[in-house]
């Protein structure tokens, strides 16, 4: 099946009890039905109920477009990473948007990933499952316009995967994951070790080094300076391993970082990569920016320490509705945990809407989150309701997408012209 086939058919899903939020007389149609009626989020005929999340149409097209332009003119590779939204439609506009490929973090997320059609995959983890590594062989051994790259970060990891891949046609390209510092995640934690490990890479059959890779956002106490001594640290050993001669299967060398935090010091520390035995990828992998958040990355985002760049736009937006106001210092609305992600920061309250008019959610602030209630302190003389709807701006994207099946994509009047399937 194509990719285009794979999505044709998420629009022939039918709706139903499956998909929060969505209008209860939709049951029965397909998504691609429901799609083209264009309802409007906000008109009670349309039949949209609380708790519903939805995304910006016009922020997320601004969003892809910006880290497209941002990648170019730094002369990067982007594969932002999918476990933000986990949604292949969002996979195929950012590759419509120039993406390299799309970044992995476990076999099911390639899973889902290769059934749409996604020729290039960077996991960024390391993979030592026996059954899974068989399945990336078959799939690299039946497509040769697959790719597939993944961390390795010890011996006895390569030496799981040397086993696991005996008979297979194809080596399974690695990269050596250089580890931020103490107490940080995953990967080597010295230069030595790291040596050690391309070392025995290169004594299988099974798997070719292909480059290096890291995350930056795991450097302890980071702050620009140690942000990029780190990155330079990466830089370096990727110099070490070719000058070996420890990258010279390799078709071009991957020199791979970038979250969402940091990816200005990535730009410039990659724009330092020497001159190197074979062509370099420079791979960018940020995934957060696709819908970007009203908390924690946006307090995080290198476009404030770069405004010339451009600036990402929040494109999430959650609606509730106020279900109880007990007291004239209290209110109740009615999305929770469930809901709303709180791994981060709890909902930002923003706007409220009555009666068709929008207004600023001034002095109304969430305190914190039942399962399936928001908490709403309000400020003395501040006019809420029964029954108003409040939209609530949330923080991390992650932990945002994963709570929804199915979200409808809503032009700035609330008409919704699409609806995004997640897989998690």
């Amino acid at each position: 099946m194509s990719s285009s086939e794979a999505l044709a058919r998420l629009a022939e899903e039918r709706v139903d009890h499956r998909f929060k939020g969505l209008p209860p007389d939709a049951d029965g149609l397909t998504v691609g039905e429901l799609a083209a009626q264009r309802r409007n989020l906000f008109a009670e005929a349309d039949g949209f109920t609380t708790p519903v999340l939805a995304l910006s149409a016009e922020r997320l097209e601004h969003n892809l477009a910006l880290m497209e332009t941002y990648a170019a003119r730094h002369g990067l590779a982007f594969a932002p990473h999918g476990k933000t939204s986990m949604a292949p439609q969002l996979f195929h506009r950012q590759i419509e948007h120039g993406a390299w490929g799309i970044t992995l973090a476990v076999p099911h997320q390639v899973r889902v990933a290769r059934k749409f059609g996604i020729q290039r995959v960077f996991l960024a983890n390391e993979l030592v499952d026996a059954s899974a590594l068989r399945w990336i062989a078959s799939e690299l051994a039946a497509d040769p316009d697959f790719r597939f790259v993944c961390y390795v970060d010890s011996v006895g990891g390569v030496e799981l995967m040397d086993s696991a891949l005996k008979g297979c046609p194809l080596p399974v390209d690695v990269v050596v994951e250089l580890g931020a510092g103490d107490g940080a995640r995953t990967g080597v934690r010295t230069e030595a070790e790291a040596r050690t490990v391309a070392d025995a890479v290169a004594r299988t059959r099974t798997l070719r080094l292909v480059g290096v890779a890291g995350y930056e956002g795991e450097v302890p106490q980071a702050d620009p300076q140690r942000v990029r001594a780190y990155l330079r640290r990466l830089v370096a050993l990727a110099a070490g391993l070719d000058g070996a001669g420890l990258l010279k299967d390799a078709a071009e060398i991957v020199v791979s970082a970038g979250g969402s935090a940091w990816f200005d010091a990535v730009a410039e520390v990659f724009e330092e990569i020497p001159e190197l035995s074979l062509p370099v990828l420079k791979l960018l992998r940020s995934g957060a920016y696709v819908s970007h958040d009203d908390g924690h990355y946006r307090r995080l985002t290198p476009f404030t320490r770069v405004p010339e760049e451009g600036a990402l736009e929040p494109a999430f937006r959650l609606w509730a509705q106020v279900v109880s106001r007990p007291t004239a210092e209290q209110a109740f609305a009615n999305a929770g945990k469930r809901d709303a992600a709180y791994d981060l920061d709890l909902p930002t309250a923003q706007v409220v809407r009555r009666n068709g008019v929008e207004r600023p959610a001034a002095g109304i602030t969430v305190t914190g989150l039942s399962d399936q209630h928001a908490w709403l302190r309000t400020e003395p003389g501040v006019d809420v309701e029964v029954g108003d709807w409040i939209g609530l701006g949330l923080s991390h994207p992650c932990t945002s997408f994963d709570k929804w099946q199915l979200i409808p994509v809503a032009e700035a009047d609330g008409t919704v012209v699409d609806y995004i399937r997640t897989f998690f």
